[in-house]
């Protein structure tokens, strides 16, 4: 089941959220800072040894005080007018973390909105990108039976209930 919610994606008790991060995993602004603060500096540590992932990558660790039990950290890509194939990269930012729930076996994941924050990805065309790669990744999934489309704000949440 797909779906979308407004909130704070900390809240969620999803198995894995996923965190808009940037490349050094090392915490930042928006959705990346509030996951690390949620935290505590536990996650701090691990992502110290990750070494950093690369736009459309992800990469998991433990949730430590987060009500989840995973966070898949995800680089989302930089728009740039959409000549640098920042479509294809956010689809990877859905793919992959995608992927790892699968082989952590999780049962329900939640998405932050990638990229449209300091990244300015056009939030419509965000959305619609995010939501065509996850329904046409379903037939891919064994494990996870629940994916929310967490939106910080009423604005975003009104886009994706429309595309949905």
């Amino acid at each position: 089941m797909i779906k979308a919610l407004q909130g704070d994606i900390t809240k969620f008790k999803v198995d894995a959220i996923v965190n808009a991060a940037n490349h050094t995993l090392l915490g930042g602004g928006g959705v990346d800072g509030a996951i690390h603060r949620a935290a505590g500096p536990e996650l701090l540590k691990e992502c110290r040894i990750l070494g950093g992932c690369k736009t459309g990558e992800a990469k998991i660790t433990a949730a430590y005080k987060l009500p989840c039990k995973y966070v898949i950290h995800t680089v989302g890509p930089v728009w740039y007018g959409g000549k640098n194939n920042e479509a294809e990269a956010l689809k990877n930012c859905y793919i992959n973390p995608l992927k790892l729930a699968e082989k952590y076996s999780c049962t329900s994941i939640a998405f932050p909105c990638i990229s449209t924050g300091v990244y300015r990805f056009p939030k419509q065309k965000a959305a619609e990108i995010a939501l065509n790669t996850v329904k046409e990744f379903l037939p891919n999934l064994q494990n996870i039976k629940e994916i929310i489309f967490v939106c910080f704000s009423e604005e975003d949440k009104t886009l994706y209930d429309n595309l949905l």
